[in-house]
């Protein structure tokens, strides 16, 4: 998924405001931001931990959820308003870079495709069969991604077993081979 999203990125991220050259940060490059953001707005990692935040950042965007639709939610609790937070800095200091995490890689890419109708046409079209190995440890966004690429034939093929569902505390879901 990863390596695909990159590509077509790499061609039309202009289309969703990045640039074709943008930067992808890996874990490392996220908690380096991600902790300078807990400097600048004095939160205490013994608090709220950096890797929980990172981690819940993480499912929100496996369910297409922007920092924007998580800031418009009433917050449960203290750490869920901290981490709205967290999340509006970090998206806002990526784009400011022109930086896209691994999660951004999938939601730019559903975003690129539900918004741009000549982008998804195209991939659409080049992509007449699809075919997906371990589809048991897919995410929400991969489903969605998977389901716009594949719309435009409908010859996509996924192959799973849920008994080696090894990335659930990852955001992968079963039900999306059910589906």
């Amino acid at each position: 998924f990863h390596s695909a999203c990159v590509r077509i990125l790499r061609r039309d991220a202009e289309r969703i405001g990045f640039p074709k050259s943008f930067t992808i940060y890996d874990s490392d490059d996220q908690q380096r931001v991600i902790k300078q953001i807990y400097k600048e707005l004095m939160i205490d990692d013994k608090f709220l931990p950096v890797k929980s935040a990172i981690s819940q950042i993480s499912g929100y965007k496996d369910k297409l959820l922007s920092a924007k639709d998580v800031a418009a939610e009433a917050p449960r609790d203290t750490k869920a308003a901290l981490i709205s937070k967290i999340y509006t800095a970090y998206s806002n200091r990526l784009r400011t870079a022109g930086a896209m995490d691994f999660d951004d890689l999938i939601v730019n890419m559903v975003k690129l495709l539900k918004t741009n109708k000549e982008t998804r046409e195209y991939y659409q079209n080049r992509f007449k069969y699809i075919m997906v190995d371990e589809y048991q440890d897919t995410n929400h966004a991969q489903y969605v991604l998977t389901a716009l690429l594949a719309a435009g034939h409908e010859n996509i093929c996924v192959v799973g077993d849920d008994d080696q569902s090894i990335y659930r505390f990852r955001g992968a879901t079963i039900e999306n081979i059910l589906s």
